[in-house]
């Protein structure tokens, strides 16, 4: 009789989803309850079964498209890579496309063209992106929310675990969007609403303070990463998984807003101590292997682009599984934006002469022009200018012959790596006053980045970080080594108050300034409208 109501509400989950959840009741009337009667029962077949999609649907979030109200041809909005390239093109580092006046996509960014309205298109995706993650979430912790029953099963441990990873992601997510940050004046102002179940018929709730959003966030992770240990998942072989180095990453991040420096060494320790090696020179970046007029830039070698060589990837997905916008917006080589569109994404100038000569991550940045290159399939000519990075480059996609470039743009994704984890590390000990430990982890990168056979950079004898203080140190490094990535930069110049000024750049197209107070969204006109409870920013 089990078996039968089991396979029951197998089909029904496939088909209609649960009937409390998607406000429908399915044809068979499986309730809740006998959802509930199966969870208790402590079969772990019945458990993967009813609950085991769910969960599986979780890590999905981290490479999330489909974004509500955006159409699929939209490389900006409807996936959560396209918001984090936008996000990178409101910064001082990135110099975008060739023309001053371009309309095309990415260009509203560059220009700082009404950006944080509430009513504007380049506002609200971050905001439904963000509460998608929070409403799957919440609607698989409807289900777990019996400690112990949750403390007698490992499959119930890891599944409410994930929940709250992808919860606490996404709260943080606005946080970092719709308040000002959290160091800087938003301390003492409001946060986001609190929801910890889900019901379509739920009273509303106002904003919650920025600390207790906060706390909320915190404890949520701490939850999850005891979860984690207790289920003796810890950190595993796929970089598919929420983990303990995926909490723990998130940990750390929302440790730097709130200034919880302790927090942030020890997770990231937590995370070095597993994760060790860093990459190294023959696999930063794209190599030519080719000449000017027949390049090979192949993906099989650049860490970057091909996760099964990079010893620091935390969270990614493999070919076939990967989301690939951001290689289309950043490859110079691709059949998209930031290929033959012509939109190139340079590195700033005054950037690319910070890098010292010795730091091979000078060499993912072209110093001279590239010249014409001849786009797949029909041989458009594009013309690709200095400064352009190729970090992120490949003429051909992973897996295809070196005759065949029409497969360019297939390869790997990453959303954390553990040099960002060193980075954080190096900050939470500056910002602690921790000098000489800061330098310290600070010269294991320097090291990891020093051309072979040169002298070890370190932060005494790096040449641009000569007179800066040790956070400076941080925050130049950490510009270098997380250039295009995740929308980085514009985060970390919120975080450390630090406005963009291109005016003394020589390359950018468009030299304008963006104030701090800028970079945080108004709460869409959507949540105003139907929450008379939300107040505006």
């Amino acid at each position: 009789m089990k078996n039968n109501i089991l396979t029951i509400v197998l089909c029904s989950f496939v088909l209609f989803g649960c009937a409390d959840q998607l406000e429908i009741t399915p044809p068979n009337k499986i309730t809740d309850e006998q959802i509930m009667q199966l969870l208790e029962s402590g079969d772990n077949e019945s458990i993967k079964l009813v609950l085991g999609s769910m969960a599986n649907e979780l890590p999905l979030l981290f490479k999330s498209s489909g974004i509500h109200g955006q159409g699929s041809a939209d490389g900006r909005y409807y996936t959560c890579q396209g918001l984090d390239v936008m996000r990178n093109l409101v910064g001082n580092d990135i110099v975008f496309g060739t023309k001053a006046t371009t309309t095309t996509f990415g260009a509203d960014e560059y220009n700082f063209r009404n950006l944080t309205a509430s009513s504007v298109d380049k506002n609200i995706p971050y905001w439904y992106y963000a509460w998608k993650c929070i409403f799957t979430a919440n609607k698989l912790l409807n289900y777990i929310t019996d400690d112990q029953l949750v403390n007698s099963n490992d499959n119930l441990k890891d599944y409410k675990a994930r929940a709250l990873v992808i919860r606490a992601f996404a709260y943080n997510y606005l946080m970092e969007n719709y308040q000002d940050a959290y160091l800087q004046g938003g301390k003492d102002k409001l946060g986001i609403m609190l929801y910890d179940k889900y019901s379509p018929t739920q009273e509303l709730k106002p904003r919650s303070t920025s600390q207790e959003t906060y706390n909320f966030i915190k404890k949520d992770l701490a939850e999850a990463i005891t979860l984690f240990k207790a289920a003796k998942i810890e950190y595993t072989k796929s970089t598919t998984d929420i983990d303990l180095g995926v909490a723990n990453f998130i940990l750390a991040r929302v440790a730097l807003w709130t200034g919880d420096w302790n927090t942030v060494i020890s997770s990231c320790n937590d995370i070095l101590d597993r994760y060790p090696v860093l990459m190294d020179q023959k696999m930063y970046g794209g190599k030519n292997t080719g000449d000017s007029d027949n390049p090979v830039f192949l993906p099989e070698t650049n860490g970057f682009l091909n996760n099964a060589i990079n010893p620091e990837v935390l969270l990614g997905w493999p070919v076939g599984e990967a989301l690939t916008v951001h290689n289309a917006w950043m490859n110079p080589f691709g059949t998209s934006y930031g290929g033959a569109a012509g939109e190139y994404q340079r590195i700033d100038n005054r950037l690319y002469e910070k890098i010292a000569d010795n730091d091979y991550r000078k060499e993912v940045f072209l110093q001279a022009d590239f010249g014409n290159y001849h786009y797949p399939p029909n041989n458009a000519k594009g013309h690709i200018p200095a400064y352009t990075n190729i970090k992120f480059a490949a003429t051909h996609g992973i897996g295809s012959p070196v005759t065949d470039r029409t497969k360019v743009g297939t390869v790997t994704d990453y959303y954390m790596r553990t040099s960002e984890v060193l980075l954080m590390k190096a900050e939470a000990l500056a910002q602690s006053n921790k000098e000489t430990e800061a330098k310290e982890t600070l010269n294991v990168l320097l090291k990891a980045r020093t051309k072979e056979g040169a002298t070890p950079l370190t932060c005494d004898n790096y040449p641009s970080m000569q007179g800066l203080s040790v956070l400076q140190m941080v925050q130049l490094q950490t510009r270098i080594e997380l250039w295009g990535e995740g929308g980085r930069e514009f985060y970390n110049n919120k975080r450390w108050n630090i406005p963009v000024d291109r005016k003394s750049s020589s390359n950018h197209i468009n030299k304008l300034t963006y104030s701090v107070k800028d970079m945080t969204l108004q709460i869409p006109d959507d949540e105003i409208f139907y929450n008379p409870l939300c107040e505006q920013n």
